[in-house]
């Protein structure tokens, strides 16, 4: 006789009642630093590329040992979805595993959740390497992620203004209009990477380029950049001669090295592994120093890892299972 399992089912409404970018922030910086002390299993993300359909799908599984979380996400990229097949570039699920008996305890939607842990990450980065006087912040890439980063960004600056480029521009001018308002900064929309990028304090890339998009000569001192849009093998949104003069932290050493921003440059030869400084989580955990001086140019080298959704959908399960949400399914 096989034992009847029941498994919550979380949609995303119910997700998004229960997790703020306050609690996000927290919870993404608690998870890198568990990956900094040695605390985590996260084998690499394993790709299925789906070249026909210019997309891929991912398999993100982590366990946190002393916090006790367990899970993986499925998650998709397919960049023609929303003009092709009016579907969404990333679609995600998210499964919680209880670590002691290996039962799924809940399956959720991972779409919004992946905004919002991403944007985190960001955020984080963003404390512990950007300038403590920053105020202005460039972004390039008005997509579905560019509100979440705004949004994380502003809990860790005190934003004054804001520049903001996309190649379809009327996506760059509705972002900013919603920013102004909901955050009650100047917010424009410019017609150039450069004009995104030069004088700012705090530069965020949210693009699916495979051909650097920031060119080396706008880049000033000082400057904190989160290169946060190459997270698959071939990508690249910076000129490489940035990553020449910068201190390199990445999310994950193996992982940035197959599919971050560093990908490229250390497969050509341009660059190699030695030019990474850190990992995130090494400087959270206080084994490393972050930013040192004024004039430094630091770049956040992000791919997503699975730690990060796997904290935050914890979280979210439980508090869920606290508030009598979800519907429970009974697989057998």
């Amino acid at each position: 006789m096989i034992d009847l399992i029941d498994v919550l089912v979380l949609s995303v409404s119910e997700v998004r009642s229960v997790l703020t970018m306050d609690k996000a922030i927290d919870l993404v910086e608690s998870a890198f630093r568990e990956k900094g002390l040695g605390r985590v299993q996260m084998p690499p993300k394993t790709y299925l590329f789906f070249n026909k359909y210019s997309g891929d799908l991912r398999v993100m599984p982590a366990y946190l040992e002393s916090l006790n979380a367990a899970g993986v996400k499925v998650v998709n990229v397919h960049p023609l979805n929303p003009v092709k097949r009016g579907l969404p570039t990333v679609m995600a699920i998210v499964v919680i595993v209880d670590p002691e008996t290996g039962r799924p305890l809940s399956i959720m939607d991972g779409t919004w959740l992946t905004c919002v842990r991403t944007a985190a990450a960001a955020a984080v980065a963003t404390k512990y390497l950007a300038r403590s006087d920053s105020k202005t912040l460039g972004i390039i890439g008005a997509g579905a992620l560019a509100p979440f980063h705004i949004d994380a960004l502003s809990r860790v600056l005190r934003v004054e203004s804001l520049l903001i480029y996309d190649v379809d521009r009327g996506k760059a001018e509705r972002t900013a209009i919603e920013a102004q308002e909901r955050l009650g900064v100047r917010a424009i929309a410019v017609s150039s990477p450069r004009e995104a990028v030069e004088g700012v304090d705090v530069l965020t890339t949210l693009t699916p380029s495979r051909k650097p998009v920031v060119l080396n000569d706008w880049i000033t001192g000082g400057i904190h950049i989160n290169a946060m849009g190459a997270d698959a093998p071939g990508k690249e949104e910076l000129d490489p001669l940035i990553l020449k003069r910068a201190k390199i932290i990445v999310d994950d050493f193996e992982q940035a090295v197959h599919s971050g921003e560093v990908n490229v440059p250390i497969s050509s030869g341009f660059i190699d592994r030695s030019c990474i400084y850190a990992e995130l989580g090494e400087i959270i955990a206080g084994l490393k120093k972050g930013r040192e001086s004024s004039d430094e140019v630091t770049v956040f080298d992000s791919t997503g890892l699975a730690i990060q959704d796997v904290i935050v959908a914890s979280y979210v399960y439980s508090e869920a299972v606290k508030r009598g949400l979800g519907k429970t399914i009974t697989l057998h």
